[in-house]
């Protein structure tokens, strides 16, 4: 009858998978004989409960699992924001190529005052003879009368904007701009200066001197006004605390001969 009734209780063990002890080593192994004669029921029971035991033992590593698995998503949730981040940074960079190129499509030149006097139509407005290398010298009008004497223009060299149309000013065809920085309250400008060697003519660009064999042709003029190119490179152009010339912080305004400068007027607008 013990024989019985230990392959019972083996049988039961590898079912269940979760009795730890062997019947035949429990403390009350004497009494098993009478202990589960008395009843049919009893080993019934027992039966039931090691059934019942192994169900919550299966419940409880399919929870395990599922918590596992819960668990494991925070890595994918971190590696999104990390990817997000990056796009973010790319995007970034190709905004700034792209304002880095719209900026290279001005056509922005060296020139030299040849002659200036003030407008016969406007008290606030110079019109300037410059020589920017072409076969004529442009016609320009300047609102720097507030500003600059008029000697001090003769001669003087000078950075040209001179791919936008022209425009009638009291009568006069104005056949471009002379770029100048000017502080926040527009009280001081300043005419911006070519390097020394610089000759009329020569391009302006932003970026490294590298950059001169891989410039683009300058955009016609009609181009720059639909896309409002002056427009959007404008007011990201700025000296530094040196007063060099530069795009948003980081691409230097330069010739073949060397950087654009301001005189005098650091951390100011350019116009």
């Amino acid at each position: 009858m013990a024989a019985t009734i230990a392959a019972f209780s083996g049988g039961l063990k590898m079912k269940a998978g979760v009795l730890a002890v062997q019947i035949s080593s429990l403390p009350l192994r004497r009494e098993f004989p009478r202990f589960f004669s008395s009843s049919s029921k009893t080993v019934a029971a027992i039966s039931s409960s090691l059934r019942v035991s192994a169900v919550y033992h299966q419940r409880s590593q399919s929870s395990w699992s599922r918590l596992a698995t819960f668990c494991t998503a925070a890595p994918d949730a971190g590696t999104t924001v990390s990817a997000d981040e990056s796009e973010k940074k790319s995007e970034s960079l190709k905004e700034e190529e792209s304002v880095k190129e719209t900026a290279n499509l001005l056509d922005i030149k060296v020139g030299r005052i040849v002659k200036a006097w003030q407008h016969e139509e406007a008290d606030s407005l110079y019109v300037e003879e410059v020589d920017v290398g072409e076969a004529e010298p442009r016609i320009i009008c300047s609102g720097l009368v507030k500003y600059v004497p008029l000697d001090l223009l003769q001669g003087t060299s000078v950075v040209v904007l001179a791919n936008l149309k022209p425009r009638n000013m009291r009568g006069v065809k104005s056949c471009g701009m002379l770029l100048a920085a000017s502080d926040s309250a527009h009280e001081n400008v300043e005419l911006l200066v070519p390097p020394e060697g610089s000759v009329p003519g020569d391009r302006v660009w932003f970026g490294n001197e590298d950059d001169l064999e891989q410039l683009p042709e300058p955009a016609p003029p009609n181009k720059v006004q639909k896309k409002k190119m002056w427009e959007s490179v404008q007011p990201l152009l700025k000296t530094d605390a040196s007063g060099v010339s530069m795009l948003k912080d980081e691409h230097l305004m330069r010739t073949s001969s060397g950087l654009v400068t301001s005189k005098s007027l650091r951390n100011a607008n350019i116009s």
